[in-house]
């Protein structure tokens, strides 16, 4: 049990570093003047789900529900 306990904390840890580069990789949320003149309706604004930052977002949610799954195994684990 402890050779699974330490392969899950060694993914917890790879996890943690993985989540803090892609979140300080992403873009702000603010649309700035862009915004204004309507530059959210152009080819980049209606696939913005298709592109890195797209990516990033989805890999992001994926890292964030693996970080709460092993960190609730690893706290389900440690009253043992």
């Amino acid at each position: 049990m402890a050779t699974v306990k330490l392969i899950l904390e060694v993914i917890f840890i790879i996890v943690c570093i993985a989540l803090t580069v892609i979140i300080l990789m992403q873009e702000g949320k603010s649309a700035g003047l862009g915004a204004i003149a309507g530059a959210a309706d152009t080819y980049w604004g209606k696939n913005k789900g298709r592109s890195m930052e797209g990516m990033l977002v989805k890999l992001t949610r994926a890292l964030v529900v693996l970080f709460i799954v092993i960190s609730a195994v690893l706290n389900i684990g440690s009253f043992n």
